[in-house]
């Protein structure tokens, strides 16, 4: 019986070219993890070729085990003191101009990471003095005292994604809330931090939730937004409710600007650190 195929869903790129062969070599040689791995990012391929990537530090294995995600559950492994100077070398050897970083969720830890996101910080900085740095954090459990060593080394943006609208929330996120979340990005706006966020679209939600969501982040004077399709990463994550036409996507851009969003990024393909670059 042949296979039915959804004409929405998104194509991805095969990998290519020297310099995604540079990236691929650099990530290697250096023993780093990336989200665009890890994550399985459709836009690997056209972002190792043009050399960025995203750097996940504190190791690949994730405390938590959201339904949506591909990174490793389990029980982590003790941070990497060497990881911030690899990551640092990397950044200047890859001669980025801007740098994101994110991380898996390290609620095994007493700071749960927060002190070693800083040191990492701190390191790129030092080797890279003209490069600007966006942090995908986690919530830190809410703990103002961790957002603010965040804070304190002050990126250029700092992105915590709501994933998804607030009814679906807690049945794909696994500890994270819907309202924590906001808290945090709030807490985050008002120590004057540019702030962004990121969603998925195809897990059941309807348009007045995805609307209802855009008025909350605006609430909390959050003003970029990342909009894209999700995947399902394996057999054993939630189910894909529907492929989302290229169309809506544009329609809800179109929406979130009218809304008073300053910058998004819609479509099929996008990711929260897709074009990140251009969100400073």
């Amino acid at each position: 019986m042949k296979r039915k195929i959804d004409p929405n869903k998104p194509k991805i790129k095969i990998p290519f070219g020297k310099q995604y062969i540079r990236t691929k070599e650099i990530v290697k040689e250096n023993n780093l993890h990336t989200i665009c791995e890890s994550g399985n990012c459709p836009n690997l391929a056209e972002c190792w070729s043009l050399g960025t990537s995203t750097f996940m530090i504190l190791g690949d294995i994730c405390t938590r085990s959201c339904k949506f995600c591909s990174v490793k559950t389990g029980k982590p492994l003790i941070p990497d003191p060497d990881e911030p100077l690899r990551i640092a070398k990397s950044v200047k050897l890859m001669n980025l101009k801007h740098c994101v970083l994110t991380s898996v969720d390290r609620d095994d830890l007493d700071d749960k990471g927060a002190g070693f996101w800083a040191e990492v910080v701190n390191k790129v900085r030092e080797l890279n003095p003209k490069v600007t740095m966006e942090t995908l954090i986690p919530d830190f459990d809410g703990q103002t005292k961790l957002l603010d060593k965040i804070i304190e080394v002050k990126p250029e943006v700092v992105s915590h994604n709501l994933e998804t609208v607030a009814r679906l929330s807690d049945q794909i996120r696994s500890r994270a809330k819907y309202n924590r979340s906001l808290e945090v990005l709030n807490y985050l706006q008002k120590k004057g931090i540019t702030t962004k966020s990121g969603i998925m679209l195809g897990l059941g939600e309807d348009t007045e939730e995805v609307l209802q969501l855009m008025d909350d982040l605006l609430e909390v004077n959050c003003k970029i937004i990342t909009i894209g399709q999700y995947l399902q990463p394996t057999n054993n994550h939630i189910s894909v409710q529907r492929f989302v036409p290229e169309e809506e996507f544009l329609d809800l851009k179109r929406i979130a600007f009218d809304k008073g969003f300053s910058m998004v990024e819609s479509g099929a393909l996008i990711r929260s650190s897709y074009h990140a670059e251009k969100h400073v």
